[in-house]
């Protein structure tokens, strides 16, 4: 018992000091388990087949697909239509739209499915995602007391008083504390949330470069762009783009192309493509002409080509405003500094063959803050030019494998979306077909998550399988396969028979309310080394038994222990949820303590003192 208790108490250290990873941490203390004989191999390694983690695999391929394919976005920009322009209801509006799905839906499904489109939303509205996911994981615990079956340790004690001959518990007996939970975790989160804004999210966009918006906005991409309609009767229709001498007539550079087709596969249906301008693109009716250049030499070009402009002019301008939207799915742009050593110095952008090498083109140059964006094929490159390329994201990777003439600046692929358009129907398809077995209890749960995260892949919501293992958190996974089996170790040290003989002894002969508060707050400071679940199945009992030693009803007891089980904010590992949002939230082990300790404490005191209320010790 001493060494257990030992290894968790070095353990916590750790992750409180987090100066090794917190998956790190608990896979040391499994092992140091394993080593000193307190668990067979086999009971160590049984937490990385637990269904739990097994399930937590397959959510995170599907909220991957959920992102990737866009209907993230599709969803977050509705919910953000909602909110307006007050982030407060925003975050209202997440919480309690979580909070009521989760009760009816595993909260583990629900916190998959939600985290990608809120992930999506804080980008849109500029709110830190860290304010954002942590308070999404406790909306999914809160969840879990609205009804019967919206969380494991609510199953338990209902189980556990059947079994003993009690009445069951109704499906919305939990409706009434869930209520009075849900808004307090509304209230509380507000301010505490405002904790976990990372003070570092300046200095960490700063480490990987200039976003997408940034370089749009720092070579005012938008201003000179304009769009063109290649009409049926187009002298440019099916001419390529050489033909065309954009560049040497008129001055002009083809940004992209946009052009409607239709998309392969299941469930198919028209997208919009966007192509690279390159020489041999044969131009078509009906495609959308995305190009910069001087507004007159624009006209002109429209003009010798009968081209329809579509955007419109508006009174107080001389020249149209482009009222389009950048996409940056299959084509990005970044910056890269031509060396000093470069073959391409003193070459004219036009004669350098930059395109015939690098597969991207040259949108404009920034040399010492001067800004050429026009005539650029005429321009001589110059050392330490910064150079603003566009293509297919796969070359602008290739650029940082040259690096005798370029130097690729911050990070770009970070900003590099990999959605699949054309795929949102069929991942709401799939996501929905999962929530509805998962709701209504067709198949267990891991295996609704299962079929759907293969359905994701076999789909093509995925650019390629690849794409569906990186989408798993494998940190969070090797975190929650360590932790699980230290119930068994505290059990099989007699540790929770010591506690559980200590508490009715201690606390029996000062009343119910005595004996009920220290079964809610050792339920809960026992959420702290081990899951909710295997907490509720170790607690259960002993609140049954501590009431019958009483002479009371065990309704308030057996609640206290599920409420109590799944209020457990603060460490991540307790709960599937907390483990689900570390790393996208980037949290430390502290951050879960200073905002979810304050709510598990405040939560306790409210509870032990309602809970007699609802349900009546006599």
């Amino acid at each position: 018992m001493l060494i257990t208790f030992l290894i968790l108490l070095a353990t916590l250290v750790f992750f409180v000091i987090n100066v090794v990873r917190s998956d790190i941490v608990a896979l040391c203390a499994l092992l140091l388990l394993m080593l000193f004989g307190i668990l067979t191999p086999a009971e160590a390694l049984s937490g990385f087949s637990s269904s739990i983690l097994i399930m937590m695999i397959g959510l995170f391929v599907v909220g991957g697909a959920i992102f990737q394919t866009g209907l993230a976005k599709n969803i977050s920009s509705r919910i953000l239509r909602l909110a307006g322009d007050s982030q407060t209801r925003l975050f209202v509006l997440v919480i309690l739209g979580t909070a009521l799905m989760g009760g009816f839906i595993s909260n583990t499904g629900i916190i998959a499915i939600m985290m990608p489109i809120v992930v999506s939303m804080a980008s849109v509205s500029g709110i830190s995602p860290s304010r954002l996911l942590m308070p999404l994981a406790f909306a999914g615990s809160l969840s879990g007391t609205l009804t019967l079956i919206g969380t494991p340790p609510n199953l338990i004690v209902h189980e556990t008083l059947v079994a003993a001959g009690h009445k069951g518990l109704s499906f919305f007996s939990f409706l009434p504390v869930g209520a009075i939970c849900v808004t307090m975790g509304i209230i509380l989160l507000l301010p505490l949330s405002k904790l976990l804004i990372k003070k570092d999210e300046k200095k960490e966009k700063d480490k990987h470069g200039k976003s997408l918006s940034d370089l749009t906005a720092e070579y005012q991409i938008a201003k000179n762009l304009y769009r063109l309609k290649v009409t049926q009767n187009s002298p440019a229709a099916d001419k390529k783009l050489r033909e065309l001498a954009m560049p040497a007539k008129y001055g002009a550079h083809l940004f992209e192309i946009r052009r409607r087709a239709a998309a392969p596969g299941l469930f198919s249906n028209t997208v919009v493509e966007q192509i690279l301008a390159e020489a041999e693109t044969v131009i078509l009716a009906g495609d959308t002409l995305y190009i910069s250049g001087n507004f007159a030499n624009i006209q002109r070009f429209a003009d010798d080509y009968g081209l329809e402009l579509t955007d419109t002019i508006q009174a107080e301008e001389e020249t149209p405003i482009f009222a389009g939207k950048l996409r940056f799915d299959s084509i990005g742009i970044a910056e890269v500094i031509l060396m000093s050593t470069s073959n391409l110095v003193n070459l004219k952008v036009s004669e350098s063959g930059f395109y015939e090498k690098y597969k991207v083109n040259i949108l404009g140059i920034n040399r010492r803050k001067n800004y050429i964006l026009q005539n650029l094929r005429d321009e001589k490159m110059q050392p330490g030019d910064v150079l603003l390329v566009q293509g297919k994201w796969q070359n602008i990777e290739r650029l940082s494998e040259d690096s005798s003439d370029l130097v690729v600046v911050g990070q770009p692929l970070r900003e590099a979306p990999k959605t699949k358009r054309g795929k949102e129907a069929t991942a709401a398809l799939i996501m929905l077909l999962m929530v509805t077995a998962m709701a209504l209890e067709v198949v267990p749960s891991v295996t609704a998550a299962l079929v759907a995260a293969i359905l994701m892949v076999l789909t093509g919501c995925f650019r390629n399988a690849e794409d569906a293992y990186n989408s798993i958190n494998w940190q969070s996974v090797v975190l929650i396969g360590s932790m699980l089996p230290v119930g068994t170790a505290l059990e099989k040290t007699g540790t929770i028979s010591l506690v559980t003989q200590g508490l009715v002894d201690g606390l029996g002969g000062y009343g119910p309310h005595a004996l009920l508060i220290g079964i809610y707050f050792c339920t809960s400071l026992m959420t702290l080394f081990i899951s909710n679940t295997a907490t509720a199945v170790l607690f259960a009992p002993i609140g049954l038994h501590a009431a019958t030693a009483v002479g009371v009803s065990p309704i308030p007891f057996m609640f206290a222990v599920a409420v109590a089980a799944s209020m457990c904010f603060a460490v991540p590992f307790s709960t599937p949820p907390n483990a689900l949002v570390m790393s996208a939230g980037r949290y430390t082990f502290m951050d879960y303590v200073k905002v979810g300790l304050p709510m598990q404490i405040i939560f306790g005191i409210v509870m032990v003192a309602v809970l007699p209320l609802l349900f009546p010790f006599k």
